[in-house]
C-alpha cells in the first residue's frame, strides 16, 4: 500500500482510496454529526444548492459558513460543538468554504472516499487501509493554499496508516511529529488564528481531541449536486 498526501485541492494523488481532511472544521463537523445520530450529511459546494436540498429532502437542518461567517437562514454554523447533542433532524445539509467543495470533487475521482479528522483518527485509518490499496490523504487547504492544520492532520493519518510513504506522505508525517500535541499542531495554523479572531477558539481544542469518535464517514452517492456521507457499516 502506497500512501500519498495532496496538500492542496489542485494536486493529483493517484490512488483508488481517498481520505478528505478539513480538520478545522468541516470534516470534524461531519464526523461529529454522524456520531451524534444524524443518518447522513449532504455536502454541497454552493449555498443555493444547500437551500434547494433543504426544500426537497424532507427532515433536514442546514449548517455551514463562508469565511467563518454564519449563513443567513441556516440552523447551524460549521462548529462540531453545535452538532454534539441529540440530532435535530435525520439529515444535515452542510456547505463550507473549503471542505465540502473538496469532498464533492473527490467523490468524482476516487473509488472510495472517507472523511478524516483527529476525532476519528484511528477508525478512519483502519478503514482506509483495510483493503491494502493505495491511499491518498486529501487536504482541503484554505482557498487553494496549503493549510498547516490539514497538513498536520494528514501526517497523523499517514502515521496511523503505515504502508509505503511517498515523499508527500513522509513530509506530512515529519511535520506532524514536530509538534508536541494535536492542539499545538492545529493551534499553530492560520486557520486557528482566524477562529480565535472570530471568537471560535473552543473549536480548536474540540477538533484536536484524538479518537474521541469511533465513526467512519464514507461517501455513499450523489444526491443531485451533493455528496452524501454516512457511517460505514462493517463489511460494506
Amino acid at each position: 500500500m502506497r500512501v500519498h498526501v495532496a496538500f492542496t485541492p489542485g494536486e493529483r494523488a493517484p490512488a483508488p482510496v481517498g481520505v478528505v481532511v478539513d480538520v478545522l472544521r468541516a470534516t470534524s463537523t461531519m464526523a461529529q454529526a454522524l456520531a451524534a445520530g444524524y443518518r447522513r450529511v449532504l455536502c454541497c459546494a454552493e449555498i443555493e444548492e444547500a437551500r434547494a436540498l433543504a426544500r426537497s429532502e424532507g427532515d433536514v437542518k442546514l449548517a455551514g459558513e463562508r469565511r467563518l461567517e454564519p449563513i443567513e437562514g441556516f440552523d447551524f454554523g460549521n462548529s462540531p460543538r453545535e452538532l454534539a447533542g441529540a440530532p435535530a433532524a435525520e439529515t444535515l445539509v452542510l456547505t463550507t468554504t473549503n471542505g465540502t467543495r473538496l469532498l464533492v470533487a473527490a467523490a468524482a475521482l476516487f473509488e472510495r472516499v472517507y472523511v478524516g479528522s483527529l476525532l476519528n483518527l484511528d477508525a478512519v485509518a483502519r478503514a482506509a487501509g483495510e483493503s491494502g490499496e493505495d491511499v491518498a490523504v486529501l487536504c482541503a487547504g484554505v482557498l487553494g493554499e496549503l493549510a498547516l492544520d490539514d497538513a498536520y492532520c494528514a501526517g497523523r493519518i499517514v502515521a496511523a496508516l503505515g504502508g509505503d510513504h511517498m515523499d508527500s506522505a513522509a513530509a506530512a508525517a515529519r511535520l506532524a511529529a514536530s509538534f508536541p500535541s494535536a492542539e499545538a499542531g492545529l493551534g499553530a495554523s492560520r486557520s486557528a488564528k482566524n477562529l480565535r479572531r472570530h471568537g471560535l477558539e473552543e473549536d480548536i481544542g474540540w477538533c484536536a481531541r484524538e479518537n474521541a469518535l469511533d465513526v467512519v464517514p464514507r461517501f455513499v452517492r450523489m444526491v443531485g449536486p451533493a455528496a452524501e456521507v454516512a457511517v460505514e457499516v462493517s463489511g460494506s
